[in-house]
């Protein structure tokens, strides 16, 4: 039972790694759901405590990157169409793209979004680069979140099935 619990953890922790650049899979929080998972074998002692900390830094972060996009288009100028454009965007671009299409698709959504509303291209871009720049910004936190956790994962089976 340990060894699958192992193994389910470690599946969890990588999915939460790959999560941190798709905003289908919350990254963070599946990756604390890995090491929840192996706080429950018998050879990993159940620290409530770190747990605890734990679970607020990916539930923390997971509200990060939900915000900070609207932050960036919000403090480069965005409306309600730009922040519409690029919710629309997002969506359109992670079917037809990808990772790469969720960035672009966002960028696009965000600034189309924008020039219906201003009709003027200068105007219209701050507030999509001003999403994007939130965007790559989650993703690079969420990107380090879900590292360490899995570090750490590595760290307490090493540490446990050696001693």
């Amino acid at each position: 039972m340990d060894i699958f619990l192992i193994i389910i953890g470690l599946i969890f922790c990588i999915i939460g790694l790959i999560g941190s650049f798709t905003p289908i899979i919350p990254g963070p929080i599946t990756s604390w759901i890995g090491l929840l998972i192996i706080h429950f074998s018998d050879f990993i002692p159940f620290d409530y405590k770190f747990l605890l900390i734990t679970f607020f830094i990916a539930s923390f972060i997971f509200i990060i990157d939900l915000i900070l996009p609207v932050l960036g288009l919000k403090k480069m100028g965005g409306t309600k169409s730009g922040l519409i454009g690029a919710s629309l965007g997002l969506l359109i671009g992670l079917f037809i793209g990808g990772l790469f299409g969720l960035i672009l698709g966002s960028f696009f959504g965000a600034f189309s979004g924008e020039y219906f509303q201003k009709n003027e291209i200068k105007k219209s871009l701050k507030p999509a680069i001003g999403t994007f720049v939130g965007i790559l910004t989650g993703t690079i936190v969420k990107l380090i979140t879900t590292t360490a956790f899995l570090g750490i994962y590595i760290y307490l089976v090493y540490k446990n099935l050696i001693y």
